[in-house]
């Protein structure tokens, strides 16, 4: 994702914060609508083909493939292949997940995956995590904990696979990083959908459930430009400011998330849920406080390293 030109961190515009939240609205939709049709009978595999298909043909439209596909040139497309197989693993366990878990339960366990990220980060980007952010790692991973409660009943395999989902995404946005300085936005954005729709193409002959009536065939086809627009407006708000600046928006959606929860499905998350999801929440939170303030500490330490050196110049 481009960064915008200004390296004030603080600064966040109305508008970067209007798409951000308008995300996480859309994140929600798609999630509900995926609970509504795996419910309603709908394979996974099925759900996910569709849902990444409309994603291909959305975002040519959106990025106007025909006025210049060069925008589109995948540097490494091997990288590209293994991210958009991670993100449909993500998807898929996700799909799953929903069958038996609430939209709240599901959103708290892939909140604690900012977590994950910033251990992983260490052995494969090389950016290591100090003491105190591994001790809000291990408070979120408490947080999963209460969620789940292994060993009194409650831990099931909706669980699992919520699990899954979140570590099969952490992987995904990981290598997101580490392809951002030489691939262009938009091949990102186009081979996450395009690889997992050309990976899912053959499990169509054996996980094909077509919806009964047009209500589902419009929710179904909704799937892909939820995700589409989605992925859109990240890219639109990534470039009126910085990921820090906005990084606390994307907890926003457990309001929504709880919100269809009920409406919709008629559940609301007991008091280990919304204990559990405030722990992890409080943890990333944390996390992405003390990032911030490493990096105002880097840039002081340079500017004042820059300054002593043009004295003695």
């Amino acid at each position: 994702m481009n960064q915008p030109d200004r390296q004030d961190e603080s600064a966040t515009p109305p508008a970067a914060i209007a798409y951000m939240l308008s995300v996480y609205v859309v994140f929600s939709f798609l999630d509900t609508s995926i609970k509504y049709l795996v419910l309603a009978g709908l394979a996974p595999l099925f759900i996910a083909w569709v849902r990444f298909s409309v994603h291909v043909v959305l975002v040519m439209g959106l990025f106007r493939a025909w006025q210049g596909i060069g925008r589109f040139r995948a540097v490494n497309l091997k990288a590209h292949i293994l991210r958009g197989m991670l993100l449909a693993g993500s998807t898929l366990c996700n799909i799953v997940a929903l069958r038996t878990l609430q939209l709240a339960e599901t959103t708290s366990i892939y909140f604690f995956g900012p977590m994950v990220i910033t251990a992983l980060a260490g052995p494969l980007l090389g950016e290591w995590a100090g003491w105190r952010r591994w001790l809000a790692i291990l408070a979120g991973f408490i947080g999963v904990l209460v969620i789940t409660r292994p060993g009194v009943g409650v831990f099931g395999v909706g669980h699992l696979f919520a699990l899954g989902s979140m570590l099969s995404n952490s992987l995904y946005v990981i290598m997101t990083r580490r392809m951002a300085g030489t691939e262009t936005p938009e091949s990102l954005i186009f081979y996450s959908a395009l690889a997992p729709a050309v990976i899912l193409s053959p499990t169509l002959f054996f996980s094909i459930t077509l919806p009964a009536d047009a209500w589902h065939w419009t929710i179904l086809l909704l799937l892909g430009v939820f995700g589409g627009c989605g992925h859109w407006l990240l890219i639109r708000a990534y470039k009126l400011a910085t990921a820090t600046a906005l990084a606390p928006y994307p907890y926003s959606q457990m309001i929504w998330m709880i919100g269809f929860g009920f409406f919709i499905f008629g559940q609301f998350p007991d008091g280990w849920t919304l204990a559990g999801a405030a722990i992890i929440v409080a943890s990333g939170l944390y996390i992405l406080h003390r990032e911030h303030r490493l990096r105002v500490h880097h840039k002081a330490a340079l500017d004042a390293e820059t300054g002593e050196l043009a004295k003695k110049l």
